[in-house]
C-alpha cells in the first residue's frame, strides 16, 4: 500500500507588493512514496522542491491536486482537509524535520525532543529516556540537555531537531535538508538513523544538498525540474 501520494499538485504564489503579480513555481507534481523507501527530491536551488516538501506537510496550501497519505489504514486527502484533520495526521501519521529549529523560550533540549511523544500520550519519563538515547547517539553534550536550545549552534540546533523528528514511528516522514549543518561524524549518524527508519517500513521523503548523503540515502530521486511550469508562447 503506497504510504504517500502526490497527485497533479500545483502552486503558485500571489506577490502582493508587487500589484498582485501571479508568480507559478511548480504544477503537474506526480509521485508516489512506498513504505521503507527513501525518495529525494532533486533539482537546482528554486526549483520548488521546499515548496514541495511544505504542501504535502501542510505548510503551504495547494491550487490543485491531491496529497493522499495512509491515516489509521484510510486514505486522507491532506490538500483538502480541515485543519483539525491536519493538526491529527501531524501527530500519528506524518512527521517533519525542518532545516531549521524553532526554538522554545525557557523549554529544555530534553523537553523540546520528548515532546512529540508526550503529545501522543507515552509516559513523561519514558519519552525523556528515550530523547536522552537520541540526543547521545547525535553527540549533543550531556551538559546542554537541560538548557533552553536558543543559544545553541547551528549545528547542535539541528541535532536537536533530527532528534525530535526522528523520536516517533510515523509512518511518514519529511526531511528538509536535515545534515545540511552537520560534520561528517553526525551526518553518519543521520544516514544510518534513515536507514532504519527504511527498515522499519517508513516511507521517508526528503531534500539533501549533500551529494554523499544523497547517494548513501536515496532509493529513487524525482527531478522538480520536471515540474517547472509551462510558459506560454
Amino acid at each position: 500500500m503506497t504510504a504517500l501520494s502526490v497527485r497533479n499538485l500545483a502552486k503558485t504564489f500571489t506577490m502582493h507588493l508587487r500589484d498582485g503579480v501571479i508568480l507559478p513555481v511548480v504544477e503537474n507534481v506526480n509521485f508516489e512514496v512506498q513504505p521503507g523507501e527513501c525518495v529525494v527530491l532533486g533539482g537546482p536551488s528554486g526549483a520548488g522542491k521546499s515548496s514541495i516538501l511544505k504542501m504535502v506537510y501542510g505548510n503551504y496550501g495547494v491550487d490543485a491536486g491531491a496529497i493522499v497519505i495512509q491515516h489509521h489504514g484510510e486514505a486522507v486527502d491532506l490538500a483538502t482537509a480541515d485543519p483539525r484533520t491536519v493538526l491529527t495526521l501531524r501527530r500519528d501519521s506524518i512527521g517533519y524535520v525542518s532545516q531549521f529549529l524553532r526554538t522554545v523560550p525557557r523549554v529544555s533540549a530534553l523537553d523540546v525532543v520528548a515532546e512529540p511523544l508526550v503529545i501522543r500520550g507515552v509516559d513523561k519519563a519514558e519519552a525523556q529516556a528515550r530523547a536522552k538515547e537520541l540526543l547521545a547517539r547525535l553527540n549533543l553534550p550531556e551538559r546542554l540537555w537541560s538548557l533552553p536550545p536558543a543559544t545553541f549552534s547551528g549545528g547542535e540546533q539541528q541535532r536537536v531537531n533530527i532528534a525530535r523528528g526522528f523520536i516517533t514511528d510515523h509512518p511518514v516522514l519529511l526531511l528538509d535538508e536535515p545534515t545540511a549543518s552537520l560534520d561528517a561524524t553526525n551526518r553518519s549518524v543521520v544516514v544510518a538513523m534513515i536507514a532504519e527508519k527504511k527498515a522499519d517500513g517508513v516511507a521517508l521523503l526528503g531534500i539533501f544538498h549533500d551529494e554523499d548523503v544523497r547517494v548513501q540515502v536515496a532509493d529513487r530521486i524525482v527531478d522538480v525540474t520536471e515540474f517547472a511550469p509551462k510558459v506560454a508562447a
